[in-house]
């Protein structure tokens, strides 16, 4: 499959919170984005041994190596690894299916997808209804917006204490404020629209109440999700 990047492509270089973790938003990413969810129509999806709370299917290689040659040197300078020689770990095509009553306690509370310096992470929409983008938080007990290896082991204790206190969150995705995080940033899910960052850095889909999952990729909630070291 031949995919190249859009002529009209706008990156933007902005920061998250009071930490400033640094962020990318790309529109237009692609020049045929209807191409790749045409070629998701045609992929079997699975479940996978992660805590996504949903199905996936692989991408093709060709995405992959259009990633890395066209914006691995933007998220190698912007994110925080001058120099490095960007590699894959994970990329698939992927679909929001779990209903909000059967996510478990990590589904429900914001994540940071590594504790590791040097982990990138990217999410490319591929949806045009209203299905809500992704939002990054702050942890209020502790203040922090980026979870590192030294700050690893304090909110690890703190999670425990908070899945069995008083503002445990009862089953629904996170979409905003609670008393155990603050919002403190936002992208829209706009179609053809990637956001690449650090994958210590605290976020979450926003899933609207009401949220109904639609395993279609060509009307449910498709993405393209990758993990770059």
């Amino acid at each position: 499959m031949n995919i190249a990047t859009h002529p009209d492509s706008v990156v933007q270089k902005l920061t998250i919170g009071r930490e400033k973790a640094p962020l990318l938003v790309i529109d237009n990413l692609v020049s045929d984005a209807e191409s790749l969810v045409d070629l998701a129509a045609t992929k079997t999806f699975a479940d996978v041994a992660t805590y996504y709370p949903g199905i996936r299917a692989k991408v093709p290689l060709t995405y992959q190596q259009l990633v890395l040659d066209r914006f691995g040197p933007l998220f190698s300078e912007y994110l925080g690894v001058p120099g490095a020689r960007l590699r894959f770990t994970n990329c698939h095509f992927s679909l929001v299916t779990t209903p909000p009553e059967k996510l478990e306690y990590l589904q429900r509370v914001p994540h940071a997808d590594s504790f590791l310096g040097g982990q990138l992470a990217f999410v490319h929409y591929l949806f045009k209804a209203d299905l809500g983008g992704t939002a990054f938080y702050r942890h209020r007990q502790t203040g922090f917006e980026v979870i590192d290896e030294r700050r690893s082991a304090e909110y690890l204790r703190c999670l425990a204490e908070e899945q069995i206190g008083p503002h445990s969150p009862p089953p629904g995705y996170i979409n905003g404020d609670t008393p155990l995080y603050e919002e403190v940033g936002r992208q829209q899910g706009v179609f053809n629209r990637m956001l690449a960052y650090r994958r210590s850095s605290l976020h979450s889909g926003c899933i609207a109440p009401g949220f109904v999952p639609d395993p279609n990729p060509r009307t449910g909630r498709l993405s393209v999700n990758g993990f770059l070291t």
